[in-house]
């Protein structure tokens, strides 16, 4: 989820003439990425100014200078301008679970996965800053958005425990250790929004983060620390 407001930074070739020794699909790739990331950074801005509710694809089309039509080729969907990490944000708990150390439990390494996130602040983790998060909870299609994505953040990690753990074809057991361990990562992740709109700062609320995620973490340990 970004936090970027910026107009886009052009990378690469600025000005659109090949270098000898750039392919033209590599080109054409960077271009992509480049107006990909304009269209992002003037619509977070809008949102941020006139509310995620109130800003209409016209108005995003005309701050990044492309026609509405190109808008909806990259964006399908407005929210998905403002959500932009959320492809990260889903995968991320199933990663950790399919990466994680040799004979690492999947609890320990999400344990470990989230207070390394606390304690980079990471904004995947919650942590994007009191504008970007009260943009967020004031939008219903928003809010809405996010819990949905929450929801597939569980079940992907539902199918990484399954693979993890060699469960048959129906097992419910997965789908419950997903259940408890994604409602943890929900519930941090809902402090860390809290606290921001309190008026915390970062590091304050990775303080407190840290010692309440082990507490969190510590109440699902006799059930699933051994379950690998």
């Amino acid at each position: 989820m970004s936090t970027d407001t910026g107009p886009g930074t052009s990378r690469g070739s600025a000005s659109g003439t090949r270098r000898p020794d750039e392919p033209a699909t590599g080109l054409r790739e960077t271009k992509k990425r480049e107006t990909r990331q304009l269209i992002s950074d003037h619509a977070t801005r809008l949102f941020l100014q006139q509310g995620f509710e109130a800003t209409t694809l016209a108005e995003i089309a005309d701050a990044a200078r492309v026609a509405k039509k190109t808008v909806t080729n990259y964006f399908p969907r407005k929210e998905d301008m403002a959500l932009d990490h959320q492809d990260e944000f889903v995968a991320g708990l199933a990663r950790t679970v399919s990466g994680r150390e040799p004979g690492e439990s999947p609890f320990a390494a999400l344990r470990r996965a989230f207070l390394s996130a606390v304690a980079a602040q990471d904004p995947v983790a919650g942590f994007a800053g009191p504008e970007f998060i009260r943009m967020i909870v004031e939008s219903p299609t928003l809010s809405a958005c996010l819990r949905g994505l929450h929801d597939q953040r569980e079940e992907a990690l539902a199918a990484a425990l399954a693979e993890a753990t060699g469960a048959s074809a129906g097992d419910i057991t997965p789908r419950a250790a997903a259940a408890l361990l994604g409602g943890v990562h929900r519930v941090l992740f809902q402090r860390i929004q809290e606290l921001t709109l309190a008026g915390r700062a970062n590091p304050e609320i990775a303080a407190v983060l840290e010692g309440e995620a082990v507490r969190a973490f510590d109440l699902l340990a006799p059930a699933l620390a051994d379950y690998s």
